[in-house]
């Protein structure tokens, strides 16, 4: 039996509608990961990379990592969607992609700072990449984690007092 909510969609249709959403946001992100990710693959076979010193080398490997797990969690709804379609499991199958939405995004962060750090890195010098960075780093984290979160607890405390249904 399938029980209608108050705004008459039922819970199958929000798993669906929900489901469809966070789809689409993976799929924003994905597309920039990809960029990136695309790159930094080629970066090494760049005509001035050898010139790139122990520190660029390290950042370099940092970004390439963190966007190759960036580009797994944010893939791995669309695939898991495809092998468990029609098995029932959608539900779960949204808490998970939720999960890996947002490791991709710190894996994304990691990324994207790194890779700004090689660059800074390589054009001006180690201090200034590490002010540019940390610029990015603190950016991505405050934007993506820090205030959704915090907006999360502010929203579980004012229901803290009162019926949740």
């Amino acid at each position: 039996m399938v029980v209608e909510r108050d705004d008459g969609e039922s819970h199958k249709e929000r798993v669906d509608r929900e489901l469809a959403e966070l789809l689409q946001g993976l799929r924003v992100a994905v597309t920039g990961v990809q960029v990136l990710f695309a790159f930094l693959l080629t970066l090494p076979f760049a005509a001035g990379f050898p010139k790139v010193d122990t520190v660029g080398r390290w950042l370099f490997f940092i970004s390439l990592m963190s966007a190759a797990f960036a580009s797994v969690c944010f893939i791995t709804p669309a695939a898991q969607h495809r092998v468990l379609f029609r098995t029932g499991l959608k539900e779960r199958m949204l808490h998970r992609a939720n999960e890996l939405g947002v490791a991709g995004a710190v894996f994304l962060a990691v990324a994207m700072t790194s890779a700004v750090g090689l660059v800074v890195e390589v054009v001006l010098n180690n201090w200034t990449a590490a002010l540019f960075a940390a610029a990015v780093a603190l950016a991505s984290v405050w934007l993506w984690l820090v205030q959704p979160f915090a907006d999360l607890y502010r929203f579980r405390r004012g229901l803290a007092g009162t019926d949740r249904r």
